[in-house]
């Protein structure tokens, strides 16, 4: 028989989507607890919805005056005073501050709560209270609480006090100052008091200030109801309408309350300050005129400027008379550097230069006429001519004098230089003084603009906080005074039911996605294909029926579903190797033991013998003989003797037996326990039983060992022509299914192919098999498409 490998399998699906219809199926088999769920948190919350206090809610719009919307103040004041302009983020921001919301409390006195119970509910009264209590001495931060009972028209019961004995009743009358454990109270009829009321318990609770003042704030809404806009919606919930009414109205007017005292109080200070820095001002405008009046004097009535400007032009004068002299005296001292470098008496002097005056320039120019005279007659006769000589002496006395007057020239010039040196330094001072008296003439005239400017901007700034100060207004005008009506907002019925409902309906699907999520058991058939490829025959359901005792549940003309589902695994067996004459020995093994490998042999056994066929059972689990032990029949001999004894006849072996119905099954047994299996499963005597056997009967069903336990069911599985591996469903972990593969890749049993065991009416899989049940009743469906656990298991 040749063994049918993965790839001659039909290709599997890649399933890994999720069918919702599938989850839905799943889900809806546990409407039970669904229904209990449901009505277990809608019981809760409705019990919930019965007790919790009713909220109410209430809306005022009000307006942020400011210039723009209040023409009357933009009239007569700057935009840029300080009265009438607001930001409105500021403003909300101080509507929400503690110290208004304490005040609020104080004025609406809602520290002190007045409640009655109607029902499970908790009603707050406020107003509407039959009584008021007065607390005398009573401190913010205390808390305490007592309940009042009217009893008649002049007397009221109070017990249940929350400090000392709570057991202490007292009967007092109304407007009476009374000593209780909570201290002297004072209780007085209201307008709301009636006869309804007698015997009616009022819990009155004095609640501490700033307890009450965070949760009124914590209930406050204040919403800028345009981003530009000056217009706020203020909206405050509580547990009664008429409080949350006056908390927002008192609130409002304590606030323009204390803005109107603020700008009063800011205005007079403003006032006050004022009229002391103008008497301030007005001396020191009067010192700063006396000190521009001495200083004018004291130039003699001439301008600092005017005279500034005529030192100046002085000095100007004097240093370019300076620069002329320097120029001159350098260009004297040019011609004397000359002359005193050029000693040679034959060497003319450069005459009308402009570098002396002009009495050297006529005694330079005799002397060059001497010198060419010299020169001619030199030049005639010899420099021994005594007209020569004595000329010579003449040119050396005339060029001493031309020295001697450069040098003077040079001398009275220096002289010339210093004095108007002393000149300019003298107008130089005069013009350096000037900056110094117009810095002082300036500083003075400054001061005069500033105090006078500050003078006057004073006078106007007095004139402007006498108009303010007499059109202070408010800072929050009311546009729709506050409502909301009388019905509550809070709890909603609808929403508290749906709430339970909803948990009701969300908790069971949770807890059972859950339980699907992280269940690795190998429940249907999806979970195997989904991971190995050995060929899958057949699905077998949960053995329920109790009519025998008998680990045979077939019968040959039976409709019921493990009948119908050996009959399949009978015709996949016959499709495994069609073509194959000689398919006789179907060897049944498991991966541990209890996975219903015997169960599964006897009833193929039974089911093949109902074609009047020819069919032996052989138990080769020769350790145990677990088959064996299903017959009630007295064995004497069996495989061990067998195998032990070779001349023990094959028939000595055999015994006739009726599994159900009249169809016969021969038996094999074990005979007895075998010390040494391993050993006898090693011999030749088990090939020549098996084939002995093969020659009589038409099949043989084989109950081998578990294995990866011992080694007894892969020696044994050389004499099966097809090895059926039975799994047990959700005792096995998926996580075992590729040790299963590992096996059929190896070869170690021959022909394998798989039956599931043990399936279950569970929505996690996905019904009793592949194509039984039709028409029988049973609701066991032929469902081509794989279940949404085992879809579900292979996407995760």
């Amino acid at each position: 028989m040749s063994k049918l490998s993965s790839t001659d399998m039909p290709a599997k699906p890649d399933n890994k989507f999720i069918n919702i219809f599938d989850i839905i199926q799943y889900l809806l088999h546990y409407w039970k607890w669904y229904l209990l769920s449901i009505l277990i948190f809608t019981a809760y919350f409705y019990y919930q919805y019965s007790k919790s206090p009713f909220i109410y809610s209430q809306y005022e719009t009000v307006m942020i005056k400011t210039p723009e919307n209040t023409p009357t103040s933009s009239r007569v004041t700057r935009s840029s005073m300080y009265y009438n302009t607001v930001n409105v983020a500021s403003e909300i921001l101080q509507l929400k501050s503690k110290e208004l919301m304490r005040q609020v409390v104080a004025i609406t006195g809602a520290d002190v709560s007045y409640s009655d119970k109607q029902g499970l509910r908790t009603i707050e009264l406020y107003k509407d209270a039959p009584v008021r209590v007065t607390f005398e001495n009573k401190k913010a931060a205390e808390y305490f609480y007592l309940t009042v009972t009217p009893k008649d028209d002049n007397q009221v019961e109070l017990s249940n006090f929350s400090k000392g004995d709570g057991g202490v009743k007292i009967v007092t009358t109304f407007n009476k100052l009374t000593q209780t454990p909570i201290g002297k109270i004072s209780v007085a009829k209201s307008e709301n008091y009636s006869k309804y009321y007698f015997g009616e318990q009022i819990v009155v609770t004095k609640n501490n200030v700033e307890s009450m003042v965070g949760h009124f704030l914590g209930n406050l809404k204040i919403t800028q109801m345009e981003d530009d806009a000056s217009l706020l919606m203020i909206a405050m919930e509580d547990n009664s309408a008429q409080r949350a009414a006056d908390v927002i109205t008192n609130m409002i007017e304590v606030y323009n309350a204390t803005t109107i005292e603020d700008k009063s109080e800011i205005a007079e200070n403003t006032s006050r300050f004022i009229r002391e820095r103008l008497a301030i001002i007005e001396v020191e405008l009067g010192a700063v005129e006396s000190d521009i009046e001495r200083l004018k004097t004291s130039n003699q009535g001439v301008d600092v400027e005017t005279s500034g400007q005529m030192y100046l032009s002085e000095s100007r004068q004097s240093q370019a008379d300076k620069n002329t002299v320097e120029t001159e005296i350098k260009l004297a001292e040019m011609m004397r550097d000359h002359l005193r470098a050029g000693e040679s008496s034959k060497e003319l002097i450069p005459n009308n230069t402009g570098l002396v005056d002009g009495n050297v320039e006529s005694q330079i120019a005799e002397y060059n006429a001497a010198l060419l005279r010299k020169n001619r007659l030199e030049e005639g006769s010899s420099s021994e001519n005594p007209v020569v000589q004595e000329l010579n002496r003449t040119l050396g006395s005339m060029r001493s004098n031309i020295n001697r007057a450069i040098d003077n020239t040079v001398q009275g010039l220096s002289i010339k230089r210093n004095n108007i040196d002393r000149e300019y330094r003298k107008l130089t001072g005069k013009v350096m003084q000037t900056p110094s008296k117009e810095r002082v003439m300036l500083s003075v005239e400054r001061q005069q603009k500033v105090k006078e400017e500050l003078y006057l901007f004073l006078l106007n700034k007095r004139e402007e906080n006498a108009l303010n100060q007499a059109m202070t207004e408010n800072n929050i005008k009311i546009i729709d005074p506050a409502t909301g009506g009388n019905s509550p907002i809070a709890p909603s019925k609808v929403r508290k039911v749906g709430v339970g409902m909803g948990i009701g309906l969300l908790l069971p699907t949770v807890i059972l996605l859950l339980m699907l999520t992280f269940d690795n058991k190998v429940r249907s058939r999806g979970d195997i294909e989904n991971t190995v490829s050995v060929p899958f025959l057949a699905e077998i359901p949960l053995a329920v029926n109790k009519r025998s005792s008998s680990d045979v549940k077939v019968q040959e003309h039976g409709r019921d579903p493990i009948t119908e589902s050996f009959r399949i695994l009978r015709t996949n067996i016959s499709f495994m190797n069609p073509d194959v004459a000689d398919s006789k020995v179907i060897m049944f093994s498991s991966v541990r033991i209890g996975a219903g490998k015997t169960f599964s042999a006897l009833n193929l056994a039974a089911t093949l013998s109902f074609l009047n066929k020819r069919v032996a059972v052989v138990d080769l689990d020769i350790r145990k003989g677990t088959l064996s032990s299903k017959f009630d029949l007295p064995v004497t001999k069996g495989v061990t003797h067998f195998l032990a004894n070779s001349t023990l006849p094959i028939d000595d072996i055999i015994y006739k037996t009726t599994l159900t119905d009249g169809f016969e099954v021969d038996l094999v047994p074990i005979g007895v326990p075998a010390p040494n299996p391993v050993e006898l499963l090693l011999t030749k005597r088990l090939d020549e039983l098996i084939d002995t056997l093969k020659g009589r009967y038409d099949y043989l069903v084989v109950d081998s060992v578990p294995v990866e336990i011992i080694a007894d069911a892969y020696i044994s599985n050389r004499v099966a022509d097809m090895t059926i591996f039975v799994i047990r469903a959700g005792t096995i972990d998926r996580r075992q299914l590729p040790a299963i593969e590992k096996i059929y890749t190896n070869n170690k049993l021959k022909n394998m192919a798989i039956v599931l065991n043990g399936i279950k009416q569970d929505p996690r899989s996905y019904g009793y098999g592949y194509g039984y049940g039709y028409g029988y009743g049973y609701g066991y469906d032929n469902k081509k498409n794989k279940g949404f656990f085992d879809r579900f298991r292979k996407k995760s």
